[in-house]
């Protein structure tokens, strides 16, 4: 069992919310979190994809009232959007009884339908929190190679074999494109949208071209955005905004996107071992987005992340603006003795850093020069662990 660093986090939002929203793809052990966090308090946990569990619901607001002693747990809410309103009356109901806590946790694994239902029903009344992947610290920095290459996913992590683990992964693909996208109601065809994916896999931490994307996929630009929506809602793919501030100099408008799971990048791309990891194009991207989840997975609640780049390549991979208005700038590179130019020094002035990092693919951490520290990647997310 793989201890989880956000539990402390969501145990936290339970205390303090009538309701709580752990979001996250399928697979990343929100159920397997939700469930051990219910052996602590008396619990009810309902799998909305199971006959059993929405045959209670039929009253579903005497059902709630019935339980209003325990924390009710219910899977794959985006299932049953039209619990929404039952939710926010009995929420409403118990407060005004002087119930305090939590009622209710909510399991989803698609943003977009969800969101929209609870922002409309449950204002003021919910907390929101993103559950990603099990990341370095959890796995454990000795087991840095073997969490990259097959990716966050529990079970692909655990496998016996890379072999395995990238069967497992390929079944994950599948799983999402053949069966768990129409069951969400999405019309989407499937190959279609894997061809998107692993174009991309292959632009990993590029911004796109829109134009060439719906040339190669002979749709129009429309579809494309609306494809690549999808599988951002789906916590497949990761939209990284540029940074926004008005500096001095023409900037990069797009933002960046990145396959969020290493695993199911690297099979995207035909990629089956750390050899071929190792000897592929793909490389110092694949790294890079392997710490922009990393870094992500600890960030402080209210931090906001972007990407920094001018028209003439000034740029910084990773920026940083803290809740207490501090902003680091991380420069990404995997090689262990990794050399910084000027441009990231320039950008960090554009951008008013307050601490810089370059994150390396060694252990150690020491200065650099200009206040810029050399560090590892599991040392800069214990110290974002400790801004919370």
């Amino acid at each position: 069992m793989l201890s989880r660093i956000i539990r402390d986090f969501v145990e936290q939002e339970i205390e303090l919310n009538p309701a709580v929203v752990l979001l996250g793809a399928r697979q990343v052990g929100k159920t397997t979190l939700a469930k051990n966090i219910a052996k602590q308090i008396p619990s009810v946990y309902l799998d909305l994809e199971s006959p059993s569990a929405l045959a209670r619901l039929v009253d579903s607001e005497n059902y709630f009232y019935e339980n209003s002693d325990k924390l009710i747990i219910l899977d794959e809410i985006q299932r049953l959007p039209e619990i929404f309103t039952v939710l926010r009356g009995v929420i409403d109901s118990n407060c005004q009884k002087g119930k305090e806590g939590t009622q209710f946790l909510l399991l989803g694994s698609a943003s977009m339908d969800l969101l929209r239902q609870t922002s409309e029903s449950l204002a003021g009344r919910i907390s929101y929190v993103d559950m990603g992947g099990i990341n370095i610290l959890e796995a454990s920095p000795d087991k840095t190679i073997q969490l990259w290459l097959r990716g966050s996913f529990p079970k692909n992590f655990l496998a016996r074999s890379d072999k395995v683990a990238m069967r497992q992964i390929e079944n994950l693909i599948r799983t999402y494109l053949e069966r768990d996208l129409a069951q969400m109601g999405f019309n989407v065809p499937a190959i279609r949208l894997r061809q998107l994916w692993t174009m991309l896999a292959h632009l990993q931490g590029e911004t796109l071209n829109f134009t060439n994307l719906a040339s190669n996929l002979e749709v129009d630009r429309k579809t494309i955005n609306y494809y690549i929506d999808i599988l951002t809602d789906l916590f497949l793919v990761r939209r990284v905004e540029p940074w926004y501030a008005n500096v001095k100099k023409r900037l990069v408008k797009s933002p960046r996107y990145y396959v969020r799971d290493s695993g199911i990048l690297h099979r995207l791309l035909g990629i089956g071992d750390y050899d071929s990891l190792l000897s592929n194009p793909i490389l110092g991207k694949s790294w890079e987005g392997f710490v922009v989840e990393n870094l992500h997975s600890v960030m402080p609640p209210l931090a906001q992340t972007y990407f920094f780049r001018t028209a003439s390549g000034t740029e910084i991979d990773f920026v940083i603006n803290m809740p207490n208005s501090e902003i680091w700038a991380i420069e990404i590179k995997f090689g262990r003795a990794p050399k910084i130019g000027k441009s990231f020094n320039q950008a960090c002035e554009y951008v008013g850093a307050t601490r810089k990092f370059i994150v390396y693919g060694g252990d150690d951490e020491f200065p650099v020069g200009n206040n810029v520290r050399m560090i590892s990647l599991p040392n800069i997310m214990k110290k974002l662990i400790a801004e919370h």
